[in-house]
């Protein structure tokens, strides 16, 4: 994998992270979870979407450096 593509995957899935915690912390999700005990489904897909590209990036990452 690319190094630069590992780079942008890394930054991405953080950015998602963060956006995902902040998305699940807002009134709408605070709604969802009085009703249903879970945030909304956009909280949770930015969580996991972010997560996932962050661990590929950092997986790409760490294998790029070793085959150098």
């Amino acid at each position: 994998m690319n190094k630069g593509i590992s780079v942008a995957l890394l930054i991405a899935g953080i950015v998602l992270v963060v956006w995902g915690l902040s998305s699940s912390e807002s009134f709408g999700s605070d709604i969802s979870r009085f009703f249903t005990g879970a945030p909304t489904n956009k909280a949770i897909w930015l969580l996991v979407g972010g997560i996932i590209a962050a661990v590929v990036g950092l997986f790409g990452l760490l294998r790029s450096r070793k085959g150098d």
